[in-house]
């Protein structure tokens, strides 16, 4: 697999997209895609995705709120997608969900209802 057409899916919990500083948001997203980066470290397309960092592509989507982001990472989990709930200790609030690098045709399906974070 080429890493250019790897993509990684960052969603976020929009709830906190409109409250939260941006500080503590790209956080968030950063402790998500760290974790997912160290879970999957040996799979096969994380590690074609860091042979190029300079050309690493990234989606960041919206997902409405809580509940609707927790419905993703069930439905992820039910069709074997590896990715990482990231959950905000101590308010145990979901704040995002990072997916390994995966070929954008294989996990596009399951973004297809929620929006570019803007």
């Amino acid at each position: 697999m080429c890493a250019a057409r790897l993509v990684q899916y960052v969603i976020v919990n929009g709830e906190i997209a409109k409250t939260w500083p941006k500080g503590a948001l790209v956080a968030q997203c950063c402790h998500a895609v760290a974790a997912v980066g160290h879970l999957y470290a040996s799979d096969p397309d994380t590690v074609e995705y860091f042979k190029d960092l300079d050309n690493m592509h990234k989606v960041v989507l919206e997902a409405p709120d809580a509940g609707k982001l927790v419905g993703l990472g069930e439905v992820l989990q039910q069709n074997d997608v590896k990715h990482k709930v990231w959950v905000e200790q101590p308010e145990n609030l979901p704040t995002c969900i990072a997916l390994k690098p995966y070929p954008k045709e294989e996990v596009q399906k399951y973004m297809k209802k929620f929006k570019l974070l803007s």
